[in-house]
């Protein structure tokens, strides 16, 4: 594979990863635009073994989904020779760096906050019932973060996009 057609790949991967990622964040804000805490019924009965493998299946695709849509974009500045630039904040360089370190956190975000606790809420991990209310809490201000931190992402991205990247 020609070094052009691995970056549009790389490009496209990003972009096709980002979107479910930062999709996932929208569409659970659309789903329940006026959160309101869970209780114990809510939590308290057991959920069908059907329902529970949808639950893993949907988290796990958008887990993952921030692991490559990171990682296509850091390989991307990688080969062009612009992750140092990027990294430093250097001229050009800046908005693409600024838009890389909101996406790390928001990584970080999911993998550290989001999913330790999204496991307990939906029983994959043991814990009381007072424990998951209180993690269901967690991980609705966890991805409320995230979706809040995806608007200036996608405008650094933008930005990097129009000027930061064509600048060596």
């Amino acid at each position: 594979m020609d070094g052009f057609a691995f970056d549009l790949l790389l490009r496209w991967t990003h972009f096709i990863a980002g979107i479910i990622w930062v999709g996932h964040n929208y569409s659970s804000v659309i789903q329940r635009p006026s959160w309101r805490p869970l209780t114990g019924a809510d939590l308290g009965n057991d959920q069908s073994a059907r329902f529970q493998a949808l639950l893993n299946r949907e988290h796990g695709f958008f887990r993952w989904a921030s692991v490559v849509a990171w990682s296509a974009g850091t390989l991307m500045l990688w080969r062009r020779g612009s992750l140092p630039g990027a990294l430093a904040l250097d001229g050009a360089l800046a908005p693409i760096g600024v838009g890389m370190y909101i996406g790390t956190l928001m990584m970080a975000n999911v993998w550290l906050v989001l999913w330790p606790h999204q496991q307990k809420v939906l029983g994959l991990k043991p814990a009381t019932l007072e424990e998951r209310l209180r993690c269901s809490r967690i991980t609705h201000l966890s991805s409320r973060t995230n979706t809040m931190l995806s608007v200036p992402l996608l405008f650094f991205m933008a930005a990097g996009a129009h000027g930061g990247m064509l600048v060596r």
